[in-house]
């Protein structure tokens, strides 16, 4: 569901209600996975809010998350004409690596038959638990999301940094926090 600029629709608050939605709910549904991802790329340097309230404009720049349209945009093309879109966050950088990630999930889904199954299999097809934690103890790290970094990063991937990818692989709901204390 694509929201577009004149629908009357707070784009912020439709965004990070969306994302926050999906947000840790396992899917093994490839678009959402690039659709995190790509919140994930545009979320370094910037909060999660300032990130996933662009979902709507993601989807309009980037011909509805549509893996292989993204992937056939022509970089010298496409990331000046983005990156000009005045609802988007026009760092040039990361609109290229969106790009390079849609070309590089779509070698994954050649070798691996999805993106889904690439990730899931790393934890066995079933959701990760990291040690139980209290809040103050959180990280924004793990060795499984430095692991996946690394075969992201071989895999031809950008802005897919131990950070990035933690946080990833929790939106995708593959890796699962326990808060004592909450």
């Amino acid at each position: 569901m694509a929201i577009g600029p004149n629908d009357g629709q707070d784009w912020h608050t439709d965004g990070v209600k969306e994302y926050h939605a999906y947000f840790g709910t396992p899917t093994h549904d490839d678009h959402v996975l690039f659709e995190l991802l790509t919140v994930g790329v545009f979320q370094v340097g910037l909060s999660w809010q300032a990130a996933a309230s662009k979902l709507p404009v993601y989807r309009r720049v980037f011909a509805g998350m549509a893996i292989p349209q993204v992937a056939a945009l022509i970089d010298e093309l496409a990331i000046p004409e983005i990156a000009a879109d005045s609802e988007m966050i026009g760092n040039q950088r990361k609109i290229r690596a969106v790009l390079k990630n849609a070309r590089a999930i779509l070698k994954v889904q050649q070798e691996f038959g999805s993106f889904s199954a690439y990730l899931w299999a790393f934890v066995n097809d079933t959701p990760f638990l990291l040690p139980a934690v209290t809040r103050d103890e959180v990280t924004n790290q793990s060795s499984l999301g430095s692991a996946v970094a690394k075969d992201l990063k071989k895999r031809g991937f950008s802005f897919v940094g131990p950070v990035v990818t933690h946080m990833f692989l929790l939106a995708a709901g593959i890796l699962r926090e326990q808060i004592l204390d909450e």
